[in-house]
């Protein structure tokens, strides 16, 4: 592991205990396992702008992992829910996802081929066996082809596009009872307004991010009632 490792991996367990996230038995040492690969694959394929591996924990993995919280509230009562992260990049925030709950079954969407091959490989390094990795548009995926034969029971992104757009793009894959989780900065007023009559929003879940001095917000959108 790199000099960094030891340091890292106090920041986490830290900064774990502020987010109130509980990760199972292991799991932190494949979080610190992720940074170092993303830090690799970084120096070649450049799949963040980020390169300090302090603010790659903050402003990836911590930002992910802040929205398990609010996801375990959606998803209750759920015993295997199938989630579907749009515009995964680097895996963020759907590896996380995955790691932190290993009863999640999370399909990553993303169009860049090169950001879905370091995700695959990291599924395949850390044996994420409830992660899959899809080098696509979300718009193109249909059930039962090149995504299981199912409706997702969540779809969330992080900074994929706005609300109209997500969901324009994903909802032919998300359940009648089925939510969108997007991560944003700002609660983003504009976008809500602009969306269709038949979205409701369901939530507005202010984030705390340990280390992350900006706005966060998770924006939970659902099929209007009576819709």
């Amino acid at each position: 592991m790199p000099a960094h490792a030891p340091s890292l991996a106090l920041s986490l367990n830290h900064r774990l205990d502020a987010l109130g996230v509980a990760l199972p038995e292991g799991i932190a040492e494949k979080v610190q396992a992720y940074l170092a690969l993303l830090q690799k694959w970084n120096q070649t394929y450049n799949l963040t702008a980020i390169r300090d591996p302090e603010q790659m924990l903050t402003h990836h993995v911590l930002d992910a992992l802040a929205i398990v919280p609010a996801l375990d509230r959606v998803l209750a009562g759920r015993p295997t829910p199938q989630i579907l992260d749009v515009g995964s990049g680097g895996g963020i925030p759907g590896l996380m996802l995955a790691l932190a709950r290993p009863s999640w079954q999370v399909t990553m969407v993303d169009a860049v081929q090169k950001k879905m091959a370091f995700v695959a490989q990291v599924i395949a390094e850390l044996r994420v066996s409830n992660a899959l990795a899809l080098a696509a548009r979300v718009e193109s995926l249909q059930a039962g082809a090149r995504v299981p034969p199912m409706r997702y029971d969540l779809a969330v992104s992080r900074a994929f596009s706005d609300l109209a757009a997500f969901v324009a793009g994903s909802r032919h894959l998300l359940a009648p009872h089925g939510v969108w989780a997007a991560m944003k900065g700002a609660v983003p007023e504009t976008e809500i307004a602009a969306l269709p009559t038949d979205i409701a929003v369901r939530a507005v879940e202010v984030l705390a991010v340990p280390g992350l001095d900006a706005r966060r917000h998770l924006i939970l959108l659902e099929h209007a009632h009576g819709q």
